[in-house]
């Protein structure tokens, strides 16, 4: 099969390391979310945001011109007499080359006392969210002066606090429907219709946790690290630290399907919450037809779940682990001993690399085509299944 090629496009610093003196904290660079806005030319718009700072960007295609005619040969060094008027030539702007340009067109901040965790760009193409962990904001996008506050749940008392919000979603076709999900595993839907303050949610959808099974950790493995809504907005797609859980938006009662991710890491519990690989912030998402949902997992593993026919498909997105299969399966060949699965491999506690993990993913709304993250690394992957049938 032909390869397909990706080529650099381009790349640009969006924030700078900056210190607050007012609170003597200083604000890092590192980028937290990224979000595309809806294409109205040639240009890409996109919104980035670190921790209080969300920048609109614009990325085009700047067409550079040079002079291709003067009245001065090229190497003179003074002004040559001219013969006549008619030798005179008019200076002429020819195209010399295109380069990818990125400029800032809006900078939103001082909205947030909190770090933000979640931007989101409404279906209307005119607004969006801001969320960190106590509120959530609407802004204009063509308007950086000022935001309205949407969802506060800050206590009067700090010392009452129970929850934070972790993530926080438009509806993709309903512009006064958005979601919002919280550490104690609850999303709640709301309407902006109903009031200027989305104190009062329209719709929660929680699973209540059996008071036998609770331990320790159970407030911190059933908070919700990511929730997406799919494209016809009738499913949101949540992800908790050991599941995946798909919920019908006219049905609060149970999710519709859930989904094991790390129900093996449960006896490790203790050993995560040591290396704080317990607090990760796993994303997830829909396939461009709603059919598949994708979320990763440790040692560049990552698994895709058919939620027409159930199937769940463990992959494993590492260039040194195709190699050191194929080893593997060679030395196994040699020794006639069964080859292992991805499921036999992923369920191996021990042997998972838990430095590797991929956190961040998305996955392309029209064409069958996925990009994951893992550290320093980014894998494109065109028709993700060919890596459980191929390894490459």
């Amino acid at each position: 099969k032909k390869a397909c090629e990706y080529k650099f496009f381009t790349e640009f610093q969006s924030h700078e390391p900056k210190f607050d003196y007012l609170k003597s904290l200083e604000i890092e660079e590192k980028i937290n979310k990224i979000r595309w806005c809806h294409r109205q030319n040639s240009a890409h718009f996109l919104l980035s945001t670190n921790d209080k700072t969300v920048k609109l960007w614009k990325v085009f295609e700047k067409s550079i011109k040079m002079v291709s005619e003067t009245n001065v040969p090229e190497g003179a060094t003074h002004r040559l007499p001219i013969a006549n008027t008619s030798s005179l030539k008019l200076p002429r702007m020819i195209h010399h080359d295109t380069m990818i340009a990125a400029v800032p067109r809006k900078v939103y901040q001082d909205a947030h006392t909190y770090h933000i965790n979640s931007i989101s760009v409404n279906s209307d193409g005119e607004t969006y969210l801001s969320a960190d962990d106590l509120r959530v904001n609407l802004w204009s996008l063509d308007s950086a002066a000022e935001s309205f506050n949407i969802v506060d749940i800050k206590p009067v008392n700090m010392e009452e606090l129970t929850e934070v919000i972790t993530a926080c979603e438009f509806h993709p076709s309903h512009c006064n429907l958005f979601a919002f999900s919280s550490s104690k595993g609850v999303i709640k839907l709301n309407d902006m219709r109903a009031a200027a303050l989305c104190d009062n949610h329209a719709k929660a959808f929680e699973v209540e946790e059996d008071a036998a099974s609770k331990s320790f950790f159970s407030e911190i493995i059933s908070s919700i690290s990511d929730i997406r809504f799919s494209r016809n907005g009738r499913y949101i797609l949540s992800r908790d630290y050991l599941t995946l859980k798909v919920w019908d938006i006219n049905m609060e009662g149970k999710p519709v399907e859930t989904v094991n991710i790390h129900e093996h890491l449960k006896g490790k519990l203790c050993d995560l919450y040591e290396n704080d690989c317990i607090f990760d912030k796993f994303e997830c998402m829909f396939s461009g037809d709603g059919r598949n949902v994708l979320t990763g997992s440790y040692n560049n593993f990552f698994q895709i779940h058919d939620t027409q026919t159930k199937n769940n498909t463990i992959l494993q997105a590492d260039k040194n682990a195709f190699k050191s299969r194929k080893a593997a399966a060679a030395a196994a060949a040699a020794k006639k001993v069964p080859k292992k699965s991805k499921r036999e491999e992923f369920l191996n506690v021990d042997g998972l690399d838990f430095s590797k993990k991929i956190l961040h993913a998305s996955w392309h709304p029209r064409e069958n085509v996925s990009v994951l993250c893992s550290f320093l690394k980014l894998l494109v992957l065109r028709d993700p299944f060919l890596l459980d049938t191929c390894g490459g």
